[in-house]
């Protein structure tokens, strides 16, 4: 395989886990992570303690989820940087106090049966499912919040790697260097999505010496992205699958772990 191969959006389908014959598994498909995309956001408001919850209740093992921070210096487990989009309120997460945020409505947007729900805070979520779940935590646009990655990175202070499971993810790669140079025992994973330009082995071969994880999108997932990610002992987690089919081919692919709005799914 070229220094300069790149990977794009095709998808080629593969059996790279076991044996393929005459159109059956030979050998049975080991499982992967079943991992709640904000929680169980295809039935419930995201990112929130309800989604969260119900997410466990449907099996999944990790629940991702994603922070900004707050003008007075705390972490909000909310995805968009304004909470124009699932509150009933309207402005940027920036400009907003965690207590501020926390008195918002983010659940009505989605259902009346959810008004009430709010914005949690990232101490809380550890406090709450550290041990009970795997948390895959999003850094979003950490360029937009100086001081973030420092903020991240006393969170974790107090909690022991063999009782909790943590990954923490950004498409910045720069700012994933910076958390893993603070935390280097939290494993750290990077994003990808379909670009012109696709990614190369090289890229690759860069992410590895400090990342355990590379996370694509669905659409750019073919068997030879999946190959040199293992062969050069990174893991996958595949993002967002939201129908059994996918689910299959991206198993069959030997991703280690799907993120999807339907925990159940899975």
């Amino acid at each position: 395989m070229g220094r300069n191969k790149r990977y794009g959006s095709i998808f080629l389908s593969s059996f790279s886990r076991g044996s393929y014959k005459k159109g059956k598994l030979k050998f049975p498909v080991p499982p992967f992570f079943k991992i709640g995309h904000r929680g169980s956001a295809g039935y419930c408001p995201e990112n929130t303690i309800a989604s969260f919850d119900h997410a466990i209740e449907l099996g999944a093992e990790f629940l991702e989820l994603d922070i900004n921070l707050t003008k007075d210096g705390k972490l909000a487990v909310i995805h968009d940087s304004t909470v124009n989009r699932t509150t009933n309120a309207k402005g940027k997460i920036s400009d907003f106090t965690m207590n501020e945020l926390k008195n918002l409505d983010a659940g009505s947007w989605f259902h009346s049966r959810f008004a009430g729900e709010s914005i949690p805070e990232l101490q809380d979520v550890l406090e709450r499912y550290s041990g009970k779940a795997g948390l895959l935590i999003e850094i979003k646009k950490p360029y937009q919040y100086p001081g973030i990655i420092e903020v991240l990175s006393e969170q974790f202070k107090g909690y022991t790697t063999d009782r909790c499971r943590f990954i923490v993810q950004s498409f910045d790669r720069q700012a994933i260097q910076h958390f893993h140079s603070l935390c280097p025992s939290i494993p750290v994973g990077v994003l990808i999505k379909n670009s012109v330009r696709g990614i190369t082995e090289t890229e690759l071969m860069e992410i590895s010496q400090y990342a355990s994880y590379v996370n694509p999108k669905i659409t750019m997932v073919n068997r030879y992205l999946a190959d040199i990610i293992h062969s050069l002992g990174m893991k996958m987690l595949v993002w967002n699958i939201n129908n059994k089919r996918e689910a299959i081919k991206m198993n069959l692919l030997n991703a280690d772990g799907i993120i999807s709005d339907f925990p159940d799914l899975l």
